[in-house]
C-alpha cells in the first residue's frame, strides 16, 4: 500500500466510470480481451497505480491479461465485475486515518468489527476474496500489547470471515519512508498475531516494498511464513517504482518463491511507473509470470 493520499487521486473519476465509458463500450473491451495471464500465480494490480476513469481501467487492465484488480471500494466492486474481473481486495469502508486508526488500540475496535461485519456478507456476495485492514500506528503501544489488542480485535471478526469465506488481510507496512509510527512493520509482529488468532480467514497482507525497507530476506520470509500470508503486493526498491532491472529485488525469483510454496491467492502490482503505466505494468505481469 502506498500513501492515503496516492491512493485516492482517482476516486472521482471512479464514481463515475461506468457513465463515462459506456455500457456499449464496456462490453466491446470485454469481449475482445485476450485469454488471460499464463503460469501459476494469479496476477492483479492495485487501482490507484492507474489513472483514468474505473470502467476504462478495468478494460485496459483485462486487454492485458490480468483477471483481477486490487483496492477497491465496495460501490465500484460492480465495475470491475462488470468488466470481467475480480475485485481481489476490497476496502471495508471509505474512511480518512485508514491506515493510522487499526485494531491495536482497542478505542478503534467498535469501529472496525462494525465495518468489517457489514462490508465481509458484501463481499461474499460480489465475488470479493479478501479485504484489507490495518495494524495502526503505534503511539508509544509496547509490541507485546499491540499484539494482544490486535489478535482481540481481528479474532472477534474471524467467525464470520470464516462463514461467508471471505479473507481478512492485514497489511504489514514499512515506518521508515512511507509510514511513520505504523506497528506492524516487520514480519514478526504480524504472524504473532495470526498465531494468536489462528483462522484461514485472517491472514497478512504482505507487501513486498515494505518488508524490503524494514527487514529483506524476503525469500526466506516467505518460505518459512508462508501460510500466514494470504495476499501480496509488489514494488521496487527504492522508490515504489517499476520493479525492473533498475532497483534492488529479483522479483522473478521472489515469485517463484511463492508459487513453489503452493501460494493459491493473488499478487497485486502496485507501483507507480516511471513511463507508460500500462507499459510497466504488462513487463511486471512477465516478470512474475512463473
Amino acid at each position: 500500500m502506498a500513501r492515503a493520499f496516492s491512493r485516492r487521486r482517482f476516486l472521482s473519476a471512479s464514481a463515475v466510470s461506468a457513465v463515462a465509458l459506456g455500457a456499449t463500450g464496456l462490453a466491446r473491451a470485454t469481449q475482445a480481451a485476450p485469454a488471460p495471464l499464463q503460469g501459476r500465480l494469479r496476477q492483479s494490480v492495485c487501482r490507484w497505480t492507474l489513472p483514468g476513469a474505473l470502467a476504462e481501467v478495468c478494460a485496459r487492465v483485462r486487454g492485458l491479461g490480468l483477471t483481477a484488480i486490487d483496492l477497491l471500494y465496495a460501490d465500484e466492486w460492480s465495475v470491475a465485475r462488470e468488466a470481467g474481473l475480480t475485485c481481489s481486495m476490497g476496502y471495508a469502508s471509505r474512511r480518512e486515518h485508514f491506515i493510522e486508526n487499526g485494531f491495536n488500540d482497542p478505542k478503534n475496535h467498535p469501529m472496525l468489527i462494525e465495518e468489517l461485519s457489514r462490508a465481509i456478507p458484501l463481499a461474499a456476495a460480489a465475488g470479493v476474496p479478501n479485504v484489507i485492514a490495518m495494524f495502526g500506528n503505534r503511539k508509544g503501544l509496547s509490541d507485546s500489547d499491540g499484539i494482544a489488542n490486535c489478535a482481540a480485535g481481528l479474532r472477534a471478526v474471524a467467525p464470520l470471515a470464516e462463514q461467508h469465506g471471505v479473507t481478512v488481510c492485514v497489511e504489514l507496512l514499512n515506518s521508515k519512508v512511507d509510514h511513520p509510527d505504523y506497528q506492524g512493520d516487520h514480519t514478526a509482529f504480524g504472524v504473532a498475531v495470526m498465531k494468536k488468532i489462528d483462522s484461514p480467514r485472517v491472514r497478512l497482507l504482505y507487501d513486498i516494498y515494505h518488508m524490503q525497507i524494514m527487514e529483506g530476506d524476503i525469500i526466506r520470509t516467505i518460505r518459512e511464513q508462508g501460510r500466514w500470508l494470504g495476499h501480496f503486493h509488489t514494488g521496487g526498491v527504492p522508490g515504489r517504482h517499476d520493479i525492473d532491472a533498475s532497483q534492488e529485488l529479483n522479483y522473478h525469483a521472489v515469485a517463484q518463491a511463492i508459487a513453489d510454496g503452493g501460494f493459491q491467492g493473488y499478487l497485486a502490482h502496485e507501483f507507480t511507473a516511471k513511463g507508460d503505466p500500462y507499459a510497466g505494468l504488462a513487463e511486471a505481469c512477465r516478470i512474475c509470470q512463473v
